[in-house]
């Protein structure tokens, strides 16, 4: 039998050092928890002579900064607490449902397309668990996962750094986007260069204007980008009103934009490749019962890395 590895610090000394890292103070620590201002101080001294580092830099009338290493040690400390609890949890309702909160991010063009589904899908297995999102763009989403705002990020598959993991639940296939009453409208397919000489209404948010436009480039074809916007349905009822035309990778149920108007969707004649959608989260991490959960009812707990997916 396998021995125990030995430590020498506390739960205790755990929590107070997240806590104090989390608000930046000794006292506001103490007043969150409701002990002495001496009791964060110990426990976070004691712990960091137990470690051999320097975990938090202690400024006179101006708080605390976490150093390098003590940024990492949050971190890791975050996500032990949080399975500290979901043991707990465990204990406590053995044989019952699954119950606690969990945040999951979603990037914000893909939240009406695919966040439903697979929300609807885990509280149809667990409607104790309180699932709530967080929307934001590609980049805020992967600093969302290292901080440990979300446990799960729904969003596209590109650019994933190496200590981000992901599964793909989705495929989003692009399209051209065109006024009802377009020249071109009537056709099922197109190619960028038949557009080459029109407008276009560009999507610009983070990464994704830069993956729309190369799409179209690398077809050969440099668009006359004539209007950018970040809002999905503004792109869509710009291109309705005649104001150029877009390249999408989600499709609505409904050609109708919200001022009335209606666009044509075409298939592109281009060799385009489909962007996967994905539910990614920290390489590594050990997720909490509730993600776990959530991983399995969207069909992808089998293919997660076996420290991820651990039960």
């Amino acid at each position: 039998m396998s021995s125990i590895p030995q430590v020498g610090f506390t739960l205790v000394q755990l929590r107070y050092f997240a806590a104090a890292a989390e608000l930046g103070s000794m006292t506001a620590a103490a007043r969150e928890l409701s002990v002495s201002q001496s009791a964060i101080s110990t426990a976070v001294a004691q712990l960091e002579r137990e470690l051999g580092v320097q975990l938090l830099l202690r400024h006179h009338a101006r708080g605390l900064t976490l150093t390098a290493a003590g940024e990492d040690f949050r971190r890791e400390v975050r996500v032990y607490l949080e399975h500290t609890a979901d043991l707990a949890e465990a204990a406590r309702t053995a044989g019952e449902a699954l119950t606690g909160a969990l945040t999951v991010g979603c990037f914000s063009t893909l939240g009406p397309f695919e966040l439903p589904r697979l929300i609807r899908a885990c509280q149809a297995r667990h409607p104790e668990i309180a699932v709530s999102v967080l929307e934001d763009e590609h980049s805020a989403l992967k600093q969302s996962l290292r901080s440990g705002r979300c446990e799960l990020a729904l969003m596209y598959g590109y650019d994933l750094d190496d200590d981000i993991e992901s599964v793909v639940v989705g495929s989003a296939v692009p399209y051209v986007l065109v006024a009802k009453g377009h020249r071109l409208a009537h056709r099922e397919r197109v190619s960028f260069a038949e557009l080459v000489d029109e407008p276009m209404v560009l999507l610009d948010l983070p990464h994704s204007g830069s993956y729309l436009q190369g799409l179209v480039e690398s077809a050969g074809v440099r668009p006359a980008i004539r209007h950018r916007t970040a809002g999905f349905e503004t792109v869509r009822a710009m291109v309705a009103s005649g104001l150029g035309w877009s390249v999408l990778n989600q499709r609505p149920a409904t050609p109708v934009t919200y001022d009335g108007h209606e666009v044509v969707s075409l298939e592109i004649r281009d060799d385009v490749e489909p962007l996967s959608v994905v539910l990614a989260c920290m390489k590594g991490v050990r997720l909490t019962r509730r993600a776990r959960a959530f991983l399995r009812t969207s069909g992808q707990s089998a293919r997660w890395s076996e420290g991820n997916a651990q039960a």
